[in-house]
């Protein structure tokens, strides 16, 4: 356990080049070494190796401070190829540092080495870092915490400690070799084994008691942990036995703060939450178990990692919270409701009120995502009875172009194609206001004047609900190509992706810088 103490695709990019620069004076430059190499790991029993970052699973976290530079050498010694995502980093002008393989670079093949050089500018919070192709982020991803400047304290109570939880997925075959041979019998790939914690499953598995991630803590303080769902295709729930958690940031926003017995986070998202440790002292589970309100098969599993007060007895058996069941719609709407932008003068919420261009695009399986469509070409009753034949599905290799400074709203609306199902989605590039929500299908005449324009959830990754839609809205002042996708692996594979080509501003400045000497080739 680490804890810190206070104080203490690639095609339509080259044209979009710029050519200056930005660094701050004052910034610090934090410099790592990512080494992606295989290492024997035992889970479950059972002992294989898997692909890593400098042998450790999770990889090693990120640190840095608002306005730094960061310079990552990754170099692949594994026989895969391979490209790293920084997920939430928004890369202004920089989607050479991006990572999404085939879209704005070419993986490093085995024995190549490529540096990530970028500056996080305007971000402080927890986001994270995964591997960027095929289903290599299984075991390839870490954290990333970016610690507010200094003189500028968190708009909550100062924690007393902190630590980063991690939850992923863990399979107990070679996971490539079971992803082929799914796709060749056109099925979906094994469920997972185990959820884990931090990369542990916890003792609920069998051989996993050495394999249980421990906080140890003091009674009458407040803990920040940061909480990052790293799984590949499943929505958790999260929750402390005994312990009320404070929501105070998402995917590195703050929000207002609120209580909740449990969270919920898709693929990709990020939650930090204060506890305090104001009960009895003892041995309290800290749990995730998924969450799937529709007919789709998941890994009904529970992870346990062990929040322990000092001075408790090993031999002290914790106890364990009772999450939410995994279907409980209700639980999923009513706690994403709850989620509010802070909106003070500091952290403003600056949503476009004035919108230059609505799209609406729908979710199903069976469309791969500068001629992507703003609407589909042949509206139907999206979330009515399940369509099983004459999709009118196509596969293709399309983007959508936007001018710059374009002030964007997107209706994602889930459809009944094959089934209706939850869709964490993932914008590359940007943050994005999450303005409505609703079950059922879009009503362009009677939802937008529900719309929270005042102080919606900022984020980067965002569920649209099962049968029903999310609309969003951002600015696209950041110019590159960015990708757009469900962050459900099994999805993304599947093809329900796509991508925005940003044009270039009028000047230099608000222009995609020119691509780094070391950029790989294919």
């Amino acid at each position: 356990m680490k804890m810190i103490r206070y104080p203490s695709f690639l095609f339509l990019f080259l044209y979009l080049l710029g050519f200056l620069g930005q660094s701050p004076v004052d910034a610090a430059v934090k410099k790592y070494q990512f080494d992606v190499q295989m290492k024997n790991v035992s889970r479950l029993c059972n002992a294989k190796p898997i692909v890593t970052v400098n042998g450790m699973f999770p990889g090693p976290t990120v640190y840095a401070r608002e306005g730094d530079r960061v310079i990552i050498n990754v170099t692949n010694h594994v026989q895969y190829n391979l490209s790293i995502h920084w997920h939430g980093l928004k890369q202004y002008r920089n989607g050479w540092a991006d990572g999404p393989a085939y879209i704005t670079q070419c993986p490093m093949q085995t024995g190549q080495s490529y540096v990530y050089d970028f500056n996080v500018t305007g971000q402080r919070g927890t986001l994270w870092w995964h591997a960027h192709i095929l289903w290599l982020r299984a075991t390839v991803y870490g954290a990333i915490v970016i610690l507010p400047q200094p003189g500028n304290p968190y708009p909550f109570p100062q924690p007393y400690q902190e630590t980063n939880i991690v939850l992923g997925e863990w399979w107990n075959g070679e996971v490539e070799t079971a992803v082929n041979q799914a796709n060749k019998l056109g099925a979906p790939p094994p469920m997972s084994d185990a959820h884990t914690i931090n990369g542990k499953p916890g003792p609920l598995f069998p051989c996993s008691e050495k394999h249980t991630f421990v906080v140890e803590v003091e009674a009458g303080k407040t803990y920040l942990l940061r909480i990052i769902n790293a799984a590949l295709n499943d929505e958790l729930l999260f929750g402390i036995a005994g312990h009320d958690m404070t929501v105070v940031e998402i995917d590195a926003v703050y929000t207002k703060p609120f209580t909740a017995k449990f969270i919920l986070l898709g693929p990709g998202q990020t939650t930090n939450v204060l506890v305090k440790t104001n009960q009895s002292p003892n041995h309290y589970f800290m749990a995730a178990g998924p969450f799937m309100d529709a007919p789709v098969t998941v890994d009904n599993k529970t992870v346990a990692a062990i929040l322990q007060y000092k001075g408790v007895p090993n031999t002290v058996i914790p106890i364990l919270p009772k999450l939410p069941l995994p279907n409980d719609t209700s639980y999923a709407l009513d706690y994403n409701q709850k989620l509010r932008s802070l909106n003070t003068p500091n952290f403003p919420a600056l949503v476009p009120l004035k919108v230059d261009r609505r799209l609406f695009y729908t979710i199903g399986l069976g469309i791969n995502a500068t001629d992507f469509p703003d609407r589909p070409p042949k509206p139907f009753n999206y979330t009515g009875v399940p369509l099983t034949a004459g999709l009118g599905t196509s596969t293709g290799t399309r983007l959508s172009r936007v001018k710059f400074n374009t002030t964007i709203e997107l209706v994602l609306q889930d459809t009944n194609l094959l089934t209706v199902e939850s869709h964490p989605f993932h914008l590359h590039g940007y943050n994005f206001f999450v303005v409505g929500t609703g079950v059922g299908n879009f009503d362009p005449k009677t939802d937008p004047a529900k719309f929270n324009l005042i102080d919606p959830p900022e984020r980067n990754t965002v569920g649209v609900p099962t049968g029903g839609w999310t609309a969003i809205r951002f600015r696209a002042d950041n110019p590159g190509v960015w990708f757009m996708h469900c962050h459900l692996e099994v999805h993304t594979m599947w093809g329900l992706k796509m991508a925005f080509v940003v044009e270039n501003g009028n000047t230099p400045e608000l222009s995609v810088l020119p691509p780094p000497k070391d950029y790989p080739s294919c």
